[in-house]
């Protein structure tokens, strides 16, 4: 299997995808960190904030004006771990954390944006909308079948200046058309919801170092998350629910996205709420109704 993937859950969407030996193609941020130490820079969030102008600075030079934006300046983690907002100067100087930076509160659609970039030229973009929840978590993403070309243009500019020469997939979360987040990786929680042939498209990237995807079947979809309070732990719904929900219809896939032998205190999640699953469906109705019938057996929602 090509595709170097740590949580058990996702392995469905990888599963028999051919690849000649030694490919290796990344959906974790730390293997992406260590396999292109070229590029690893973009893993610091304080030199792409940097590299767009914006006004920042690590904890310890004060903001000149609140509220500001403050995240881990580096977090191979995820899931926005360590990130609030800091309203004004009481909450900073009460808040000071050495590895941490500040930067604007940026407005606007959060947008997860894949791209397949050859010898650093962009070759194809897929755009997701975020619908926030509470404390750092999403409720769900709409993975937009139309192409935001404003947005499309601002990041091809900024792979151009840099990342020249890299070739595989690049992922940017923006805020207001401007990159908050950047990753050297594939997506690995909608893969299903991209077409047919996708997953072989990014194979030939890594194998061949082109692109070659017809992509004439775009259509929206929604990748919608089940969220529960902290503080408790939980255990996996029977497989037999879980089928029951993956056949529900406009269902793609289904994840259940923790381990239940780990503690929960033990993965990494936003401060507000413990992830437990995630319902892929290309009608965004049918999707709440899948995460319905599993939020009533976590007892949550």
């Amino acid at each position: 299997m090509p595709f170097c993937e740590a949580d058990p859950w996702r392995l469905q969407y990888f599963e028999g995808i051919a690849c000649p030996p030694g490919v290796r193609i990344p959906t974790e941020d730390p293997d992406a960190w260590q396999w292109y130490p070229k590029h690893r820079w973009i893993y610091n969030k304080l030199s792409v904030a940097e590299s767009q102008g914006l006004e920042c600075a690590p904890h310890g030079v004060r903001p000149p004006s609140f509220p500001v934006f403050s995240k881990p300046i580096i977090n191979l983690h995820g899931m926005g771990v360590g990130s609030r907002v800091l309203p004004d100067l009481a909450t900073y100087e009460r808040e000071e954390t050495a590895g941490h930076f500040w930067m604007p509160l940026l407005t606007g659609d959060h947008v997860s944006t894949d791209v397949a970039v050859a010898r650093g030229e962009a070759r194809w973009f897929r755009h997701c909308r975020g619908a926030p929840g509470v404390g750092g978590t999403f409720d769900y993403w709409t993975i937009e079948a139309g192409r935001r070309e404003s947005l499309a243009a601002y990041l091809e500019g900024w792979l151009v200046r840099h990342l020249a020469g890299y070739t595989g997939m690049f992922n940017a979360e923006t805020i207001g058309g401007r990159i908050i987040e950047a990753h050297l990786r594939v997506a690995d929680q909608w893969p299903d919801l991209y077409g047919a042939g996708w997953l072989d498209a990014v194979v030939g990237l890594y194998a061949r170092g082109d692109w070659e995807f017809a992509d004439t079947d775009r259509r929206d979809g929604y990748s919608i998350a089940l969220f529960g309070p902290h503080g408790r732990e939980y255990r996996h719904p029977p497989a037999a629910l879980v089928a029951e929900v993956r056949r529900m219809p406009a269902v793609s896939s289904v994840q259940i996205t923790f381990h239940q032998d780990r503690p929960a205190a033990a993965h990494a999640m936003p401060p507000g709420g413990f992830r437990l699953a995630v319902v892929n469906a290309t009608d965004l109705e049918a999707g709440l109704a899948a995460r319905a019938r599993l939020a009533g057996f976590f007892g949550v929602g």
